[in-house]
């Protein structure tokens, strides 16, 4: 069925010239279809509303500026926010941590290799002092070969659900249960912690207010969308305003 847009159909050249700007996307073809549906909408309106732009993308962002006011965040509210989030505005916190991966394969069975990191963790817990010796022999990991050693981790440095627990943690302490990540099963040690300092307010205001403003600004564009969306003479497609690529 052919995808209209308020009298308007795609082409088939136009989702070519699109798709390959969105192959990171689960479902490319659905995706590019997505965002060209939802620019035209935007297009439409800008159109009607005499908007005069010298590209698509200016009467896009002439169309935003024009309808859609996000009000700057006041000091109390940047306030808010650096005390409920510390941690984002924490500089030299460090901490220094060994593991062994046991990393997910097709070719291994998951019980198998979750049994053999289970066992290795009681062994560990048992006798902490042979963490290096089965990092050795048993980790995936290329630091394996140092002891399981990752050196001194910053916040930023690992992914978010293995930061989360290692920061978390006491000096010298083994995790006393597995962490799974993307990457497979991890076996966690802290070897040492290095407190960081938070930054003043005065010295993140600014950048706060700039983040807060940012995400204002993304929620009230889908807002907008969203029911542009719902005043729109659609054929041949389901599209959701709020999940529009074109203000993420």
């Amino acid at each position: 069925m052919a995808i209209v847009i308020n009298g308007y159909e795609i082409e088939d050249a136009e989702v070519e010239r699109e798709l390959p700007l969105h192959q990171d996307a689960a479902n490319p073809l659905k995706r590019a279809v997505t965002t060209l549906a939802l620019r035209r909408i935007l297009l439409d309106e800008a159109a009607r509303l005499g908007l005069p732009a010298a590209s698509e993308e200016a009467a896009i962002e002439a169309l935003l500026a024009a309808e859609v006011q996000v009000p700057e965040p006041d000091e109390a509210s940047c306030l808010r926010h650096y005390q409920q989030y510390p941690q984002r505005f924490t500089v030299g916190e460090l901490v220094e941590v060994d593991h062994i991966l046991f990393q997910i394969t097709e070719r291994v069975p998951l019980e198998a290799l979750r049994e053999l990191a289970e066992q290795s963790l009681q062994e560990l817990l048992a006798e902490p002092a042979r963490f290096a010796e089965l990092a050795r022999s048993l980790s995936n990991c290329p630091s394996g070969e140092v002891g399981g050693n990752l050196g001194q981790l910053s916040r930023g440095d690992t992914v978010p659900e293995f930061e989360r627990v290692v920061f978390a943690m006491n000096p010298g302490e083994i995790l006393p249960r597995l962490l799974e990540t993307r990457f497979g099963l991890h076996i966690v040690r802290v070897a040492r912690c290095i407190e960081g300092r938070v930054l003043p307010f005065e010295r993140v205001q600014a950048h706060i207010g700039e983040a807060l403003q940012a995400a204002s600004r993304d929620a009230a564009w889908r807002q907008y969308l969203q029911l542009l969306v719902g005043r729109a003479k659609i054929e041949g497609i389901t599209l959701e305003g709020a999940d529009s690529p074109l203000v993420q």
